[in-house]
């Protein structure tokens, strides 16, 4: 399928406007709308909150009249089935939009092609794919709880240039300066969910929320994995407005008092089963899972393959060899067990460098996932 340069443009646009709702449309995705005739914008807008319009009740209230013959740029295939809203194709269709490019098709099940169906059925040309890639990683989160059933996993972590991450007391404030643990809140607002371990909460009683004066965020969930529900007596973490969500073992002592959240997951071994927390997780609709917690539960999860993505923040200084290191529990041997990481972003903030890593795939495993 061949698109114009003038398409490109516009997708693009629509893009940059769906990112707008980063921190305040969870668990929907973001989707943005651009309305043009003739490569001339007519009418924009982005799907800003849960049980908001969508982006194309917006784009197509600032385009009035003009939307008639028009082609509605979308990032994500409009939706056909009532929700918190009607559906947008309908909207499109009624509005008498002439042509629909959108970056995807929606997975979600109750979509998943039938926006398409319903627009071409009313004589609307229809054409999608222009900016797949930009627009899946937009909604990686999103995508990864419809396609896979569990969020998008980022482990957040601070070290020395000597990989340490605090020192052999424990104390870790403040290895990164003040504009890297600004960033880090931007990253917290994008997230469904912050989560941490019994033994963080116990050593740093942590708030978990987001400080980002002057600006909307809808406040993620906190989850503390916590099997024997020892870490009770630290309180920061359900102080404030943001939910706070415990996660222990079937078998856990819970008080008869216990006014918070809690929930029981598996137990693998003598710890919680990890793909069956982040399996709770995805089933109360979190996209995006950031993990704040220590070396052991932080390695734990890189030794699970169930990091999507490592946040790392390196700190120009040096903390020497009786520090604590930066992961534990990773049984690397030999270097051909070596994990190997892609690097997606490197950018100073501050005085600290920041780099955005995921892991690359197994070439032998994925192979062998080939094969029938």
């Amino acid at each position: 399928m061949s698109f114009s340069a003038t398409d490109h443009a516009l997708m693009a646009r629509a893009l940059r406007l769906a990112e707008r709702g980063a921190y305040t449309t969870r668990p929907n995705p973001m989707v943005g709308c651009v309305l043009a005739r003739d490569g001339e914008v007519v009418g924009e807008g982005w799907h800003q909150r849960k049980g908001g319009p969508h982006a194309e009740v917006f784009a197509l209230r600032a385009a009035g009249e003009r939307a008639r013959g028009a082609t509605a740029y979308v990032t994500l295939e409009p939706c056909a089935h009532h929700g918190s809203t009607p559906p947008c194709a309908d909207a499109l269709i009624a509005a008498g939009v002439a042509r629909v490019v959108a970056a995807m098709r929606d997975p979600f099940p109750q979509v998943d092609g039938a926006g398409f169906a319903r627009l071409r059925a009313a004589g609307i040309v229809v054409e999608y794919g222009l900016l797949e890639a930009q627009a899946r990683e937009l909604n990686r989160g999103f995508l990864a709880r419809i396609e896979r059933g569990r969020p998008w996993l980022r482990v957040k972590l601070a070290m020395s240039l000597d990989g340490r991450t605090a020192l052999a007391n424990g104390e870790s404030k403040w290895i990164t300066g003040e504009a890297a643990r600004a960033d880090v809140q931007r990253w917290r607002a994008r997230s469904g969910a912050l989560l941490t371990g019994a033994r963080t909460v116990l050593a740093d009683d942590p708030q978990l929320t987001v400080r980002l004066p002057d600006t909307e965020v809808v406040p993620p969930l906190r989850v503390v994995l916590d099997p024997g529900l020892v870490s009770l007596g630290r309180s920061r973490v359900r102080e404030g407005d943001a939910p706070t969500l415990y996660v222990h073992a079937p078998d856990a002592c819970i008080p008869q008092d216990m006014a918070v959240a809690h929930v029981a997951a598996p137990v693998r071994g003598a710890r919680l089963d990890l793909a069956a927390v982040l399996r709770l997780l995805a089933e109360r609709g979190i996209n995006e899972v950031q993990v704040e917690a220590g070396p052991t539960l932080a390695g734990a999860f890189l030794q699970a393959g169930l990091v999507d993505e490592l946040l790392l923040y390196v700190a120009p200084v040096l903390l020497g060899a009786k520090a604590r290191p930066l992961l534990d529990g990773l049984a690397i041997d030999t270097m051909a067990q070596r994990l190997r990481m892609s690097l997606l972003d490197s950018r100073q903030v501050g005085e600290d460098l920041r780099l955005l890593l995921r892991p690359q795939a197994d070439p032998a495993a994925a192979a062998g996932t080939g094969q029938g």
